[in-house]
């Protein structure tokens, strides 16, 4: 029995080693907005922001928006049947540049979900040679745009996926936030991600797309993706199976996202799309989470135990001692590189934990068709077989 406790021991510490490895190789393959040439023609570019019940966040969003210092730009906001003020914030806003055009939503046609409608019918209305997708609750900074097309055109890219700065305030928000970012640097190695034309080795995140026009068409657009809970990884993922370019670089000094507000926002939002970004698959979905429960606390329960006088053999103690000391070492690394505070990396195992519930939350919702969002139900429309 020691002889397979060491042995599950050195595999914890085995898988945690690889997962170092991706992020340190991260490091220096994912790069930073601001790090690319500025060109010598900046084409001519439509931002498209979906907005419902965004009173809170749409002003702020708007107006760094518009104070970008792009040449050519056209700025679409489309109240998506919004039951708070935001039509009368936008609609104020208009009034004050005319690069502003605010759409009314029509109706959501069937097998359609809310979101996507949205921003299928901006793109629709767009005239830009770049599409640059953005979420309401985004602030730019106001080289934002200038840097973003730079990139897309240095990397020759398709679709250039930038991940803001997540900004967290609140203690749930500390826990459960950084998650994102961290599976991403940890799980996603961008050296052969960028040279492998695999679609599930992308990460698209949806607060920030930009996309040539052409490319968006050819894939078929949000129509293509129409159903897809997680729209951004569905688009991101149509983009490598057609052989175009797929970047994804670091925004953070360029645009800031603070995503929930409370608890419950926080759940809410990982509940509606942590099950869809894993296709449904019930065993697989479940191992995975699993596992990452063990791999992140089970070395701390062994030195735990040590510490309350359960004898533990030295070995086992020295194993748990490593795959702690490289988890700290691996969730430091992220939470440095996304700006987030160093102290939280000494909470890790509450974050794994939270986020374990969250998981299970996800499934059972989904799997009970009572998923909403934003008072939207979402009805999943692409069941696949978990067995």
């Amino acid at each position: 029995m020691s002889h397979f406790w060491i042995q599950h021991q050195a595999g914890l510490i085995f898988f945690v080693g690889v997962l170092l490895l991706i992020a340190l190789s991260n490091l220096r393959t994912w790069r930073r907005l601001g790090e690319y040439p500025p060109p010598l023609i900046l084409p001519p570019i439509s931002v498209l922001v979906p907005a419902r019940n965004e009173e809170r966040n749409i002003g702020p969003c708007v107006r760094s928006l518009l104070a970008q210092d792009y040449p050519d730009l056209e700025l679409l906001v489309l109240d998506d049947d919004s039951s708070d003020n935001t039509g009368l914030v936008l609609a104020g806003l208009a009034t004050d540049d005319d690069r502003l055009s605010v759409l009314k939503g029509r109706p959501i046609p069937p097998q359609w979900l809310g979101k996507h409608w949205a921003c299928h019918q901006l793109a629709q209305a767009a005239r830009g040679e770049l599409l640059l997708f953005v979420d309401a609750d985004t602030r730019h900074q106001v080289n934002c745009l200038r840097d973003a097309v730079a990139a897309l055109l240095a990397e020759k890219a398709d679709l250039l996926a930038v991940l803001p700065r997540q900004q967290v305030i609140s203690w749930p928000e500390r826990l459960i936030v950084p998650l994102m970012p961290w599976s991403i640097f940890s799980f996603l190695p961008l050296c052969l991600a960028y040279r492998v034309r695999t679609p599930a080795l992308s990460a698209t995140v949806g607060q920030f797309m930009l996309f040539g026009r052409q490319a968006y068409d050819s894939i078929g657009g949000h129509f293509a993706v129409r159903f897809d809970v997680v729209d951004d990884l569905a688009l991101g993922r149509r983009i490598k199976a057609n052989g175009m370019r797929w970047r994804l670089v670091d925004g953070r000094d360029h645009v800031g996202c603070r995503m929930y507000h409370s608890f419950r926002e926080a759940v809410e939002g990982f509940s509606k799309s942590l099950f869809a970004v894993f296709g449904y698959n019930v065993p697989f979905f479940s191992f995975v989470w699993l596992w990452l429960w063990i791999v992140f606390t089970e070395p701390l329960l062994v030195l735990l135990l040590g510490l309350v006088g359960v004898r533990v053999p030295p070995a086992n103690l020295l194993l748990a001692s490593t795959a702690v000391v490289l988890s700290l070492v691996l969730w430091g690394i992220s939470h440095w590189r996304f700006g987030f505070p160093l102290y939280l990396t000494l909470l890790y195992p509450l974050s794994i934990f939270t986020s374990v519930i969250i998981a299970m939350r996800s499934m059972l919702l989904t799997e009970l068709g009572r998923t909403t969002w934003k008072g939207r139900r979402l009805v999943r429309r692409n069941r696949r077989r978990s067995g």
